[in-house]
């Protein structure tokens, strides 16, 4: 079995939600709670996908594929996703991804050595009155970046 009987029961949650013919309205769901487990999208874990909610695997790729929310190969343990568009840009972000490639000697799309951290640039997050803006692992927001917050950030999870 490719995902957990957990993972399973929060899938079979959100497909719930749906008329029974229509399991795959699911598909980001279920993409979303495989990675919760596993870290990333395999092509295993994508085709386990597809057959649970009974769709062709190249459906479920393309989902995968377009969003960037999905990772297709292994991430660090902490995604931090920063937002560059001009907004935040013009209140630091530029400064601030600047900052984090510095302190974590990698740039955007790359991982630590240690595994611990990945760097993403990020299109708007809907908080530009808040800029800068990184998004920890698509779950937590975390506002007005500055370079201290961003030591302090790395600090905590580290």
């Amino acid at each position: 079995m490719v995902l957990s009987p957990e993972a399973l029961a929060r899938i079979d949650r959100a497909t719930a939600k749906y008329p029974s013919d229509q399991r795959q309205s699911a598909v980001m769901a279920a993409l979303t709670i495989a990675q919760d487990e596993k870290g990333w999208l395999s092509t295993e874990t994508m085709d386990f996908v597809a057959q649970y909610l009974g769709m062709p695997p190249i459906a479920v790729y393309e989902v995968a594929s377009f969003y960037t929310m999905y990772h297709l190969k292994p991430v660090g343990k902490h995604k931090l996703t920063i937002c560059t568009n001009l907004p935040c840009a013009l209140q630091g972000a530029t400064a601030a991804a600047e900052h984090l490639k510095q302190k974590l000697g990698i740039g955007f799309n790359e991982t630590t050595a240690d595994g611990l951290f990945t760097l993403k640039e990020g299109e708007c997050m809907g908080a530009c009155g808040d800029a800068p803006v990184v998004l920890l692992n698509n779950k937590r927001m975390c506002c007005t970046m500055t370079p201290d917050r961003l030591d302090a950030l790395i600090k905590e999870l580290k």
